[in-house]
């Protein structure tokens, strides 16, 4: 289905588990099955270019990226094809946010299941790490911070909504087919009239930055003077990751929880607002996903 979700609050987690972020963007991918039998290569190399593997982590992470496929074509496949096969029953008629939101609690609940499976190798791959590649991870970080800058933060409020209506009306024409006039006014009002604020995201991003760094280095490495115990390393990891699945109080959690109840209501906003032509097209899109994953589950 087209993202209206706040995907950073399904996705952006803990970038050292960075095959999670892989798999969140499947479901939506036209090429859904060769990038998920190459999600172990592909998240390998996003890792790497985070933290520049050396020769004694790189098999290890590559063989836990293999098991972690493994799992999840296992496990978790036969989650999302049940799914996918709830929102196409739902697809050809009116939906209520409420719909909605059952729909993206489903989605977050298996990214959940993921991150939770992957935590031993995530405490273990944290252990790994040297100070030089904690640096490297900081370097990553003020790059990303620096083209958000230039994407967003530079950009007045009026440019900021156009981009994020150009981003909604790609994936949901991807979704429906071609939108009508009267759907895109629809869809620009609502980029304009969203409690979004590229501002308060930049500093949460930051904010989150600095504790997994501290996290990571708190941790110790090869050479420190102290090396947590792997249980303890779990612990804090699986620590990390709750705080930003479920922010602690405060305004960017008020924000979390207003913008996932606005998306819920522009997606079934948006979806009531479609025609039968675009509900078939939606439901053979789905069908398409339900029959790409069914392929994968039995290989």
């Amino acid at each position: 289905m087209p993202s209206f979700f706040n995907a950073n609050r399904c996705s952006n987690w803990a970038r050292i588990i960075g095959a999670l972020l892989l798999a969140a963007g499947l479901a939506a991918c036209s090429t859904l099955k060769l990038a998920y039998n190459n999600l172990p290569e592909l998240g390998y190399w996003w890792l790497d270019s985070y933290l520049d593997f050396d020769g004694s982590q790189t098999p290890r992470v590559r063989d836990e990226l293999d098991r972690l496929l493994a799992w999840h074509r296992r496990n978790e496949l036969p989650q999302w094809i049940a799914l996918v096969q709830k929102a196409q029953v739902l697809a050809p008629q009116d939906i209520t946010p409420a719909q909605a939101c059952e729909l993206g609690e489903a989605v977050r609940t298996r990214l959940l299941a993921m991150a939770e499976h992957a935590e031993p190798a995530g405490a273990e791959l944290a252990l790994s790490l040297a100070p030089a590649q904690l640096d490297q991870l900081q370097r990553k970080y003020a790059k990303q911070n620096d083209d958000y800058r230039a994407d967003w933060l530079g950009k007045s409020r009026e440019a900021q909504q156009t981009k994020r209506y150009e981003q909604w009306l790609d994936r949901s024409e991807d979704f429906y087919g071609t939108l009508d006039n009267s759907q895109r006014r629809a869809l620009r009002q609502m980029a304009a009239e969203s409690i979004f604020s590229a501002a308060l995201f930049d500093a949460e991003r930051k904010r989150r930055q600095g504790v997994l760094l501290a996290t990571l280095r708190g941790l110790g490495g090869p050479g420190a003077e102290r090396n947590a115990p792997p249980a303890e390393a779990q612990r804090v990891v699986h620590t990390y990751l709750r705080s930003v699945t479920e922010p602690p109080a405060g305004r960017w959690r008020e924000q979390q929880q207003a913008l996932w109840l606005e998306g819920c209501r522009n997606f079934a906003a948006l979806h009531n607002m479609t025609n039968p032509a675009q509900r078939e097209q939606a439901v053979r899109r789905l069908h398409s996903y339900e029959t790409e994953l069914r392929e994968l589950s039995a290989q």
